[in-house]
């Protein structure tokens, strides 16, 4: 990964214990021998990830965070499971080399993956690139995300991944259930998202693909000369579920503040101008290429990806009260809860 995904000092609670894991991974994946040099990466709230080194080569460490974790969060093995069984397909993803499930090595879980040379973009409308880049790499999202959910679950034996049908369902339970947990203070926006949410709920059309949970810009690494992806990162809320889900998710950060502290958006932005796609263009291009005429609902999964991604904000914040969180910024989070919702309860009242 390029250098934008800025490194840091690991003097954190994040720090790695370098002689065991030095020992633990001698012998179980080629060319990782000490002295062992571990950095970690700035950017992300959930698992710390680690930039390792060798005079013989560079790694990536993702490990789930220390302390109490909510019930299936920070699934790091999970992780490893998808990456491994897409390595074949046509969604680019890192080679994934060894699982460690023994939580007495580092103090959790963790896996260890190539590293991947290439561009990450955290900036939605990618100033580093001219217009003709800037919309190759979108089209490229469009492309990889139709891919995504084009792939035969069960040819790459993932066909008991996740539950099929009633995603968005038991996806509210979840998110309503961890939201509630996480909860620190009463936040009124959130409560009224949540009750529309319970009686909005749209009846399942059948439709199940592998879905990746939080598929954005920056979670792509791309060539570092071509508007191609080389690995799609981050696979932590990957399950079998609904594609549409993935698809509104990535349009909600087109409708996010172009300063946004969780990720950057294009409010605001004279997207035409930049050669960005619109929201209903990439909808019709996403359309085309999975062969469907349109999406009904689409104020639904906008305001449902709003909620999603505000509980997931509150849970940030709760670690970070508890002491956990992976970010130093991740304390300033729970702020970001209340704007978060009223973005969707304005979807709501605006179209739906």
């Amino acid at each position: 990964m390029e250098e934008t995904k800025t490194l840091q000092s690991n003097q954190s609670i994040d720090q790695l214990p370098l002689a065991t894991l030095e020992k633990y991974l001698a012998g179980k994946i080629p060319g990782v021998s000490g002295p062992l040099k571990a950095t970690k990466f700035s950017g992300g709230q959930s698992n710390p990830t680690f930039k390792l080194e060798t005079t013989s080569g560079t790694w990536v460490l993702r490990r789930q965070p220390p302390g109490k974790l909510l019930k299936s969060a920070h699934a790091v093995d999970r992780e490893f499971r998808v990456m491994r069984a897409l390595h074949d397909t046509d969604v680019p993803v890192p080679q994934v080399l060894h699982l460690c499930e023994d939580r007495e090595v580092i103090g959790s879980l963790f896996y260890i993956m190539e590293f991947c040379e290439g561009r990450i973009f955290w900036d939605a409308a990618v100033p580093e690139v001219d217009n003709n880049e800037r919309a190759g790499l979108y089209d490229e999202m469009n492309r990889v995300l139709a891919a995504l959910h084009s792939v035969d679950i069960e040819a790459v034996g993932l066909g008991d991944y996740g539950k099929p049908g009633n995603y968005f369902q038991r996806q509210f339970e979840r998110w309503s259930g961890q939201y509630r947990a996480s909860e620190i203070d009463t936040i009124a926006s959130m409560d009224a998202l949540i009750d529309w949410l319970a009686g909005h709920l749209p009846p399942d059309d059948g439709r199940v693909a592998l879905v990746h949970g939080d598929y954005r810009l920056d979670n792509i690494v791309f060539h570092p000369l071509q508007p191609r992806a080389i690995a799609v990162l981050d696979w932590e809320l990957s399950t079998l579920g609904h594609p549409f889900a993935d698809l509104a998710y990535q349009c909600m950060q087109l409708r996010m503040p172009a300063s946004g502290e969780k990720m950057s958006g294009l409010m605001g932005v004279d997207r035409q101008a930049l050669a960005i796609p619109s929201e209903a263009d990439y909808i019709a291009a996403y359309c085309e290429r999975m062969g469907i005429r349109k999406i009904d609902n689409w104020a639904f999964y906008l305001a449902f990806s709003f909620f999603r991604l505000a509980a997931i904000i509150q849970g940030v914040a709760k670690r970070a009260q508890q002491g956990n969180a992976s970010s130093r910024s991740a304390a300033k989070m729970g702020a970001l809860v209340d704007p978060v919702a009223r973005f969707a309860l304005d979807v709501i009242e605006k179209e739906y």
